[in-house]
Protein backbone atom coordinates (compact mmCIF):
# COMPACT_ATOMS: atom_id res chain seq x y z
CA UNK A 1 0.00 0.00 0.00
CA UNK A 2 2.81 2.42 0.91
CA UNK A 3 3.31 3.03 -3.08
CA UNK A 4 0.08 3.94 -3.44
CA UNK A 5 -0.21 6.07 -0.21
CA UNK A 6 2.57 8.19 -0.99
CA UNK A 7 1.66 9.06 -4.92
CA UNK A 8 0.87 12.47 -5.48
CA UNK A 9 -2.29 11.45 -7.82
CA UNK A 10 -3.98 9.47 -4.25
CA UNK A 11 -6.27 12.27 -2.37
CA UNK A 12 -8.11 9.44 -0.23
CA UNK A 13 -7.64 6.21 1.47
CA UNK A 14 -10.39 4.13 2.84
CA UNK A 15 -9.08 0.78 4.95
CA UNK A 16 -11.51 -2.10 6.67
CA UNK A 17 -9.25 -4.66 8.54
CA UNK A 18 -7.22 -4.29 12.03
CA UNK A 19 -6.51 -1.84 14.35
CA UNK A 20 -2.64 -2.50 13.94
CA UNK A 21 -2.64 -2.12 10.72
CA UNK A 22 -4.82 0.66 10.78
CA UNK A 23 -2.45 2.85 12.58
CA UNK A 24 0.58 2.27 10.43
CA UNK A 25 -1.85 3.36 7.10
CA UNK A 26 -2.78 6.41 8.96
CA UNK A 27 1.00 7.35 9.62
CA UNK A 28 2.09 6.79 5.88
CA UNK A 29 -1.45 8.97 5.10
CA UNK A 30 -0.23 11.53 6.93
CA UNK A 31 2.88 12.64 4.95
CA UNK A 32 0.80 13.15 2.10
CA UNK A 33 -2.26 14.69 3.83
CA UNK A 34 -4.55 12.32 2.40
CA UNK A 35 -8.70 12.47 3.78
CA UNK A 36 -8.71 8.82 5.87
CA UNK A 37 -11.87 6.84 6.90
CA UNK A 38 -10.44 3.54 9.11
CA UNK A 39 -12.95 0.55 9.80
CA UNK A 40 -10.59 -1.15 12.54
CA UNK A 41 -11.16 -3.65 15.05
CA UNK A 42 -14.38 -3.95 17.17
CA UNK A 43 -15.16 -5.82 21.05
CA UNK A 44 -19.21 -5.19 21.08
CA UNK A 45 -20.72 -6.01 23.79
CA UNK A 46 -24.54 -7.14 23.91
CA UNK A 47 -26.37 -6.01 26.91
CA UNK A 48 -29.95 -7.53 27.97
CA UNK A 49 -31.84 -5.99 31.06
CA UNK A 50 -34.15 -7.62 32.76
CA UNK A 51 -37.34 -6.45 30.83
CA UNK A 52 -35.88 -7.31 27.39
CA UNK A 53 -37.56 -10.62 25.43
CA UNK A 54 -35.32 -13.60 26.44
CA UNK A 55 -36.06 -15.13 23.05
CA UNK A 56 -35.94 -12.24 20.96
CA UNK A 57 -32.60 -11.46 22.62
CA UNK A 58 -31.30 -15.24 21.76
CA UNK A 59 -32.45 -15.21 18.39
CA UNK A 60 -30.62 -11.33 18.02
CA UNK A 61 -27.57 -12.63 20.20
CA UNK A 62 -27.41 -15.89 17.75
CA UNK A 63 -27.06 -12.96 14.65
CA UNK A 64 -24.81 -10.87 16.15
CA UNK A 65 -22.72 -13.59 17.52
CA UNK A 66 -22.40 -16.39 14.05
CA UNK A 67 -22.55 -14.16 11.38
CA UNK A 68 -19.52 -15.51 9.43
CA UNK A 69 -18.32 -17.90 12.60
CA UNK A 70 -18.27 -14.95 14.63
CA UNK A 71 -15.37 -13.59 12.14
CA UNK A 72 -16.71 -9.92 11.88
CA UNK A 73 -15.89 -6.91 13.07
CA UNK A 74 -19.28 -5.80 14.18
CA UNK A 75 -19.71 -9.74 15.94
CA UNK A 76 -21.07 -9.56 19.78
CA UNK A 77 -18.10 -10.16 21.49
CA UNK A 78 -19.15 -9.72 25.42
CA UNK A 79 -22.53 -10.74 27.15
CA UNK A 80 -23.74 -8.47 29.70
CA UNK A 81 -27.02 -10.41 30.87
CA UNK A 82 -29.16 -8.92 34.13
CA UNK A 83 -29.02 -11.01 36.83
CA UNK A 84 -32.35 -12.25 37.36
CA UNK A 85 -32.15 -13.73 33.72
CA UNK A 86 -28.81 -14.67 33.02
CA UNK A 87 -28.89 -18.33 33.36
CA UNK A 88 -32.28 -18.68 31.40
CA UNK A 89 -30.25 -16.56 28.79
CA UNK A 90 -26.53 -18.85 28.82
CA UNK A 91 -28.37 -22.47 28.87
CA UNK A 92 -30.72 -21.11 25.86
CA UNK A 93 -28.19 -19.38 24.17
CA UNK A 94 -25.90 -22.47 25.08
CA UNK A 95 -28.90 -24.85 23.80
CA UNK A 96 -29.06 -22.73 20.14
CA UNK A 97 -24.67 -22.41 19.76
CA UNK A 98 -24.46 -26.15 20.57
CA UNK A 99 -26.74 -26.95 18.16
CA UNK A 100 -24.87 -25.73 15.51
CA UNK A 101 -23.77 -28.10 13.51
CA UNK A 102 -20.14 -27.74 12.39
CA UNK A 103 -18.41 -28.85 9.24
CA UNK A 104 -17.37 -27.68 5.07
CA UNK A 105 -19.47 -25.81 3.90
CA UNK A 106 -20.12 -27.99 0.59
CA UNK A 107 -22.06 -30.60 3.30
CA UNK A 108 -25.34 -30.82 3.96
CA UNK A 109 -26.68 -28.98 6.78
CA UNK A 110 -23.66 -27.26 7.86
CA UNK A 111 -24.48 -23.91 9.66
CA UNK A 112 -20.50 -23.49 10.87
CA UNK A 113 -17.67 -23.37 8.77
CA UNK A 114 -13.96 -23.22 9.44
CA UNK A 115 -11.86 -20.38 10.61
CA UNK A 116 -9.49 -18.20 8.64
CA UNK A 117 -6.38 -20.32 9.37
CA UNK A 118 -4.10 -21.88 11.65
CA UNK A 119 -3.02 -19.02 13.62
CA UNK A 120 -6.56 -18.08 14.68
CA UNK A 121 -7.63 -21.03 15.33
CA UNK A 122 -5.12 -20.78 17.77
CA UNK A 123 -5.51 -17.65 19.33
CA UNK A 124 -9.47 -18.69 19.82
CA UNK A 125 -8.20 -21.54 21.93
CA UNK A 126 -6.12 -19.76 23.75
CA UNK A 127 -8.46 -16.71 25.05
CA UNK A 128 -10.78 -19.62 25.70
CA UNK A 129 -8.22 -21.19 28.17
CA UNK A 130 -7.23 -18.36 29.36
CA UNK A 131 -10.81 -17.87 30.61
CA UNK A 132 -11.55 -20.97 32.16
CA UNK A 133 -8.10 -21.11 34.21
CA UNK A 134 -9.49 -17.71 35.52
CA UNK A 135 -12.91 -19.48 36.45
CA UNK A 136 -15.24 -19.58 33.76
CA UNK A 137 -17.39 -23.21 32.81
CA UNK A 138 -18.33 -24.21 29.29
CA UNK A 139 -22.04 -24.35 28.65
CA UNK A 140 -20.89 -26.14 25.50
CA UNK A 141 -17.96 -26.19 23.98
CA UNK A 142 -14.81 -24.90 24.96
CA UNK A 143 -12.30 -26.71 22.56
CA UNK A 144 -11.22 -26.75 18.75
CA UNK A 145 -12.36 -30.33 16.63
CA UNK A 146 -10.28 -33.27 16.17
CA UNK A 147 -9.71 -34.02 12.20
CA UNK A 148 -8.40 -31.59 9.65
CA UNK A 149 -9.44 -28.22 8.91
CA UNK A 150 -9.50 -24.94 11.29
CA UNK A 151 -12.67 -25.65 12.86
CA UNK A 152 -13.86 -24.49 16.73
CA UNK A 153 -17.04 -25.65 18.55
CA UNK A 154 -19.45 -22.77 19.56
CA UNK A 155 -18.72 -22.04 23.30
CA UNK A 156 -20.89 -20.62 25.56
CA UNK A 157 -19.01 -19.36 28.69
CA UNK A 158 -20.22 -18.68 31.87
CA UNK A 159 -18.78 -17.45 35.20
CA UNK A 160 -16.35 -15.40 33.47
CA UNK A 161 -14.19 -13.21 35.76
CA UNK A 162 -13.72 -9.29 34.56
CA UNK A 163 -9.80 -9.83 34.45
CA UNK A 164 -10.04 -12.51 31.06
CA UNK A 165 -8.52 -11.53 28.12
CA UNK A 166 -11.46 -12.30 25.86
CA UNK A 167 -13.53 -9.39 27.30
CA UNK A 168 -10.84 -7.19 26.72
CA UNK A 169 -9.54 -8.53 22.82
CA UNK A 170 -11.53 -8.95 20.03
CA UNK A 171 -12.49 -13.16 19.17
CA UNK A 172 -13.22 -13.37 15.83
CA UNK A 173 -14.75 -16.84 16.26
CA UNK A 174 -17.74 -19.05 17.57
CA UNK A 175 -17.44 -17.94 21.48
CA UNK A 176 -19.67 -16.23 23.66
CA UNK A 177 -18.51 -15.39 27.31
CA UNK A 178 -21.71 -14.17 29.60
CA UNK A 179 -20.99 -12.20 32.68
CA UNK A 180 -24.05 -10.63 34.73
CA UNK A 181 -24.93 -6.94 35.92
CA UNK A 182 -27.29 -5.71 38.64
CA UNK A 183 -27.60 -2.18 37.99
CA UNK A 184 -28.06 0.14 34.75
CA UNK A 185 -24.83 1.81 35.93
CA UNK A 186 -22.79 -1.36 36.16
CA UNK A 187 -23.37 -2.24 32.31
CA UNK A 188 -22.77 0.75 31.31
CA UNK A 189 -19.68 0.75 32.76
CA UNK A 190 -18.87 -2.77 31.63
CA UNK A 191 -19.85 -2.21 28.04
CA UNK A 192 -17.73 0.87 27.83
CA UNK A 193 -14.37 -0.69 29.69
CA UNK A 194 -12.46 -1.14 26.33
CA UNK A 195 -10.29 0.56 23.96
CA UNK A 196 -12.95 0.26 20.76
CA UNK A 197 -16.08 1.73 20.04
CA UNK A 198 -17.61 0.24 16.82
CA UNK A 199 -21.11 -1.22 17.94
CA UNK A 200 -23.13 -2.36 20.82
CA UNK A 201 -26.32 -4.06 21.32
CA UNK A 202 -28.67 -3.41 23.42
CA UNK A 203 -32.44 -5.35 24.21
CA UNK A 204 -34.83 -3.73 26.54
CA UNK A 205 -38.50 -2.53 26.38
CA UNK A 206 -38.11 0.35 28.64
CA UNK A 207 -38.01 3.01 25.99
CA UNK A 208 -36.11 5.73 28.33
CA UNK A 209 -33.54 3.09 28.70
CA UNK A 210 -33.00 2.57 25.71
CA UNK A 211 -32.45 6.47 24.68
CA UNK A 212 -30.40 6.92 27.59
CA UNK A 213 -28.44 4.04 26.81
CA UNK A 214 -27.84 4.54 23.27
CA UNK A 215 -26.72 7.52 24.16
CA UNK A 216 -24.55 6.60 27.04
CA UNK A 217 -22.48 3.50 25.12
CA UNK A 218 -19.47 4.69 23.53
CA UNK A 219 -19.80 2.99 19.82
CA UNK A 220 -20.02 4.35 16.82
CA UNK A 221 -23.45 2.12 16.52
CA UNK A 222 -26.39 0.69 18.40
CA UNK A 223 -28.68 -2.40 17.43
CA UNK A 224 -31.72 -1.69 20.01
CA UNK A 225 -33.34 -4.96 20.03
CA UNK A 226 -31.50 -6.23 17.27
CA UNK A 227 -28.31 -8.33 16.27
CA UNK A 228 -27.48 -6.78 12.92
CA UNK A 229 -26.95 -3.09 12.50
CA UNK A 230 -25.50 -3.10 8.62
CA UNK A 231 -27.58 -1.32 6.32
CA UNK A 232 -26.45 0.72 3.02
CA UNK A 233 -28.51 3.47 3.70
CA UNK A 234 -27.18 4.08 7.24
CA UNK A 235 -23.72 5.68 8.56
CA UNK A 236 -21.50 2.87 9.43
CA UNK A 237 -18.18 3.09 11.73
CA UNK A 238 -17.11 3.35 14.61
CA UNK A 239 -14.94 5.87 17.16
CA UNK A 240 -12.18 5.18 19.52
CA UNK A 241 -9.90 2.46 18.39
CA UNK A 242 -12.34 1.31 16.32
CA UNK A 243 -11.66 4.46 13.94
CA UNK A 244 -13.05 6.67 12.24
CA UNK A 245 -15.35 7.98 9.02
CA UNK A 246 -18.07 6.49 7.93
CA UNK A 247 -19.43 3.92 5.07
CA UNK A 248 -22.70 4.04 3.79
CA UNK A 249 -25.33 6.59 3.82
CA UNK A 250 -25.09 10.12 2.60
CA UNK A 251 -22.36 10.43 5.37
CA UNK A 252 -20.53 7.79 3.76
CA UNK A 253 -20.72 9.67 0.08
CA UNK A 254 -19.43 12.77 1.94
CA UNK A 255 -16.35 11.13 2.74
CA UNK A 256 -15.21 11.13 -0.69
CA UNK A 257 -16.35 14.81 -1.25
CA UNK A 258 -14.74 17.94 -0.53
CA UNK A 259 -16.36 21.14 -0.02
CA UNK A 260 -15.34 24.05 -2.35
CA UNK A 261 -16.39 27.96 -1.97
CA UNK A 262 -16.12 30.10 -4.79
CA UNK A 263 -16.40 34.44 -3.77
CA UNK A 264 -17.89 35.90 -6.71
CA UNK A 265 -17.49 39.21 -6.89
CA UNK A 266 -20.79 41.46 -7.80
CA UNK A 267 -20.77 43.34 -10.98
Amino acid sequence: MEPVIRDPRTRKLSFTGSTEVGRKLVEQASEQLLRVSMELGGNAPFVVFEDADVDDALEGAMIAKMRNMGEACTAANRFYVHESIAEEFASGLAGLMGAMKVGRGTEEGVEVGPLIDADQLGKVQALVDDAITRGARALCGGSRLDGPGHFYAPTVLVDVPAGARLLREEIFGPVAPVRTFSTEEQALAEANDTEFGLVAYLYTTDLARALRMSERLQTGMVGLNQGLVSNAGAPFGGIKHSGFGREGGPEGIEEYLETKYVALAAP
